[in-house]
């Protein structure tokens, strides 16, 4: 993070940095009153195999880095400063992951209208533009059992998702996974813009213009290029050190 010396060093890296995703998506409109969740480790003080989540009834721009509530992917409840526990549903689904891999540091999943809509259709994702095209073959599927409350839909989520790090729960919403939160969070605004556009073509009644597999494929590897090339120079986020900017301009007590 560039704005160590703006930003309350009164909690754990962790904790803010996830607390921002929690406001920053609903900055951007893509939150659902008090559900859906975005996860991430826990500091190893807080357990060694913990992670980070919203207490339920909560709006996410009211989320803070000192409220989140911290649980173990067994379910106990380590750490809930308002005492009012968790989502059932995102239990399921987040510790689900957390518990199977291990390179991943975030979970963020939304239901958004476009989301939503795109998990809905039988075709899911279509490479149609330069934010979907990303996604080609790397994005995995999920079908829908119902709101996530029985706990044995855990193994066929995990199976599901594989080593892909986004994923289309369908008839329910989008996923994205990440090494850090900023990662998870970038890769979630690419998905959703491409959910957008995708809506806004077949909603316009003009010939969609898809492209083929082969320039898909060269485009995701691109930017899986850059990616990994940025990842090795030691560069820092600089996309997410915007977010956080914009965050803490917005939203000053999110870090508290």
């Amino acid at each position: 993070m560039v704005l160590h010396e703006r930003i309350s060093a009164a909690h754990p890296t962790e904790r803010v940095e996830l607390a921002a995703a929690y406001r920053l998506i609903a900055e951007f409109g893509m939150d659902d009153s008090i559900f859906t969740h975005i996860s991430a480790k826990a500091p190893k003080s807080e357990g060694e195999h913990a992670f980070l989540i919203n207490p339920y009834g909560l709006r996410f721009d009211e989320v803070t880095a000192g409220g989140l509530v911290a649980i173990d992917i067994e379910g106990e409840i380590l750490n809930d400063p308002y005492g009012a526990g968790i989502n059932k549903a995102g239990f399921t689904i987040h510790s689900a992951i957390h518990a199977a891999r291990p390179d991943v540091a975030c979970v963020l999943h939304t239901h958004t209208v476009a989301g939503v809509a795109v998990a809905s259709m039988k075709e899911g994702l279509l490479p149609l533009n330069q934010w979907s095209a990303p996604f080609f073959n790397r994005i995995a599927y999920h079908d829908y059992e119902g709101i996530a409350l029985n706990l044995e839909e855990r193994a066929r989520i995990v199976a599901d998702l594989g080593n892909k790090s986004a994923m289309i729960l369908r008839n329910h919403g989008l996923l994205t996974c990440g090494r850090t939160v900023g990662e998870a969070f970038r890769a979630m605004i690419d998905l959703e813009r491409a959910c957008r556009a995708q809506i806004a073509v077949m909603g316009s009644r003009q010939t969609p213009n898809q492209l083929s597999d082969e320039l898909a494929e060269f485009t995701a590897r691109q930017e899986e290029g850059w990616a990994e090339q940025h990842q090795a120079a030691g560069k820092p986020d600089a996309e997410w050190d915007a977010y956080l900017r914009l965050c803490k301009r917005r939203h000053p007590d999110f870090d508290q």
